[in-house]
């Protein structure tokens, strides 16, 4: 990390650390930055300085505090979104429809017209077509950094009675993805700062999601 000024300047690799999210939904985030508003890095005449990309630290957490409060206060596009499941297991189309809970058309119009940040999966060449698997860790990053994913169109797939997913759970999975080592109670911690909700809340929270990394 860069200081100039008084001001620290990060690379996405600093920003990974920072903020404890994954390359994928970084990258992504900075994908879809013309709906999103993701800040400019630092430029010179239209330039990159220092020949790798460096956001101002201070603005892009500012920025980044506003739009997960923005992807929380959306709740019924993100209870559509299924989190639960092994993050790197490949789905075929009509399965990616169900795990983020649109008609699976959406994934139809995606493939043809991607929208900021849309995975494009591995290519299966069939003999009339070609099918696109995705893992439902790239979805879920493109949910992540796509809060307004889900808004018009399509429409949730399953019974209204299913039971829906907690995506608290997903987050703690992540975290303890991240950093295997890390204590409950530190953990619980960070999670409570982040997202909000109680120490307590979040400790039973990171054991389910222990049992799901087990």
């Amino acid at each position: 990390m860069k200081s100039i000024g008084g001001r620290q300047w990060a690379t996405r690799e600093d920003l990974i650390a920072h903020s404890g999210f994954s390359r994928a939904t970084l990258a992504n985030l900075w994908a879809a930055r013309e709906t999103n508003g993701h800040p400019a890095p630092l430029t010179v005449d239209g330039v990159v300085q220092w020949g790798v990309m460096h956001w101002d630290l201070a603005v892009w957490t500012d920025w980044f505090e506003q739009h997960r409060r923005q992807e929380r206060a959306a709740p019924d596009v993100e209870s559509r979104v299924d989190r639960t499941g092994d993050p790197d297991e490949e789905l075929a189309p009509a399965a990616q429809a169900r795990l983020l809970g649109v008609d699976p058309s959406r994934i139809t119009q995606y493939d043809k017209k991607p929208p900021p940040g849309w995975p494009a999966g591995r290519v299966e060449e069939l003999p009339t077509r070609v099918r696109r698997w995705r893992t439902r860790r790239q979805l879920w990053d493109f949910v992540d950094a796509n809060p307004s994913f889900g808004t018009t169109g399509g429409r949730p797939a399953g019974p209204a009675t299913a039971k829906k997913p907690d995506p608290r759970v997903q987050y703690a999975v992540a975290a303890l993805a991240a950093d295997p080592g890390k204590k409950a109670g530190e953990l619980a911690a960070e999670l409570a700062r982040e997202h909000g909700q109680s120490i307590t809340t979040w400790k039973s929270i990171v054991t389910e999601a222990r049992k799901r990394l087990q």
